[in-house]
């Protein structure tokens, strides 16, 4: 699932539109849960999962009787949709929200707190979650605006059999092996490559940075990347490029090169894992996944999403009903049997059917340290594709290391998470 980074959003541009939103925002219908459910629930979904997720609440739909519209919103078109409907007043009533989104769509103020709303809700009781994708992943400055719906992170994904072939015997347990490994790798021939960055991944660097005991935040909450641990993270990333170990054209696809062998080790998520079961099951036992490469320690990203409530719905009861539904463990484990995507519920995750695949296994043990990218307003425009501009003019286009660095700190100072 690529997930191109997207357009951003100006400071102040949203300041006006959380005035905008708050001078239009209304109560909810009055009347009952089933005098709300005469009118459909607009549902807006990320990337291209709007039909799976038709299907998957096709049961809330016949027992509760409350006509669901899936909308499917672009990953790189969901700021400009956030701009016009938060502007018009005419948002959805339940959307999909992007972790690295989180900030940006409260501070718009396109969220409907969620505090006082939950206390009889037991299928959204906190409780239910793991704490790791509570709490930072669900709030913003204290206050709860959205619930747990996906659970993602990033593991290490490598063609064993490939890695064999070659007088590998494992995985890479360091990002230094996982150089060395990729350099052996590359030198099968030529078109041959030994691991795939993704110029698009942004979270991928501060990973690294993570993982080699890092922090891209420093003590008092601002954004700080100019540490030994990242300087050593980017040295690693334009390393495998000076060492012809990834390929350089944007538009490779990692699951079909992974699948052919040109790229046989890529850092993705659980849906990568689901996309090479369904389309090469001959693979079958040549590949595996594994914990990130650790400097210190193997730490990723928790890179769920979650469900919010449309500020100004007036379908608010109705919205929480379908809230409650998606939270249920066996919709969660259907939703993971359609999109390769791991449930946030405690009791789906613990699953022993779902914990068969020892796959899985590796998914959640990755859970357990990862780490939710800062919440940084507009995380993804005013750091992440000022991150990729930098390494990727280093890598792509021959920039001098230390200038592009110089330009990517000093336009990152001052953003902070409070």
């Amino acid at each position: 699932m690529k997930r191109i980074l997207a357009r951003s959003l100006a400071p102040v541009a949203l300041a006006g539109l959380a005035l905008s939103l708050a001078g239009c925002t209304s109560e909810p219908a009055s009347g009952d849960a089933k005098a709300e459910a005469d009118g459909p629930l607009t549902v807006w979904v990320m990337g291209d999962s709007g039909t799976n997720f038709e299907s998957l609440v096709e049961p809330f739909v016949k027992d509760s009787g409350q006509k669901v519209d899936v909308v499917a919103i672009p990953w790189d078109s969901i700021d400009e949709k956030l701009t016009t409907s938060v502007a018009s007043g005419s948002g959805p009533d339940v959307l999909q929200i992007g972790l690295s989104k989180l900030r940006t769509f409260a501070d718009a103020g396109a969220l409907l707190p969620l505090d006082d709303l939950l206390s009889d809700r037991d299928g959204l009781d906190p409780g239910n979650f793991p704490s790791g994708v509570g709490g930072d992943a669900t709030s913003v400055n204290g206050e709860v605006v959205s619930i747990p719906w996906v659970s993602d992170t990033r593991v290490l994904f490598t063609r064993t059999d490939i890695l064999a072939e070659n007088g590998i015997d494992s995985p890479p347990e360091t990002w230094d092996e996982l150089r060395s490994d990729a350099k052996t790798l590359a030198s099968r021939g030529d078109g041959q490559y030994g691991y795939y960055i993704p110029q698009w991944d942004a979270p991928l660097p501060v990973e690294m940075t993570w993982s080699l005991g890092g922090d891209v935040i420093d003590a008092d909450g601002n954004v700080a990347f100019d540490t030994p641990e990242f300087h050593k993270a980017v040295d690693v990333y334009t390393g495998l490029y000076a060492d012809g170990s990834v390929p350089t054209n944007g538009d490779f696809d990692q699951t079909q090169g992974f699948i052919s062998g040109v790229a046989p080790m890529v850092v993705s998520g659980p849906y990568l894992g689901k996309a090479i079961a369904d389309g090469a099951p001959e693979l079958e036992g040549k590949w595996q996944a594994s914990l990130l490469p650790a400097g210190t320690s193997s730490t990723s990203l928790f890179a769920g999403s979650n469900l919010g409530v449309w500020a100004n719905t007036d379908q608010q009861e109705a919205s929480l009903d379908l809230l409650e539904f998606l939270s249920e463990p066996e919709t969660q484990l259907e939703w993971y049997s359609l999109t390769g995507e791991l449930p946030t519920v405690s009791s789906a995750l613990d699953d022993e059917e779902l914990n068969s695949d020892p796959n899985v296994a590796v998914y959640t043990e990755q859970l357990a340290t990862a780490k939710v990218l800062p919440l940084v307003s507009n995380w993804d425009g005013a750091v992440g594709t000022e991150l990729l501009n930098a390494l990727n003019a280093i890598v792509l286009t021959g920039a001098d290391r230390d200038e592009a660095l110089a330009g990517f700190f000093a336009k990152t100072e001052g953003l902070t998470t409070e």
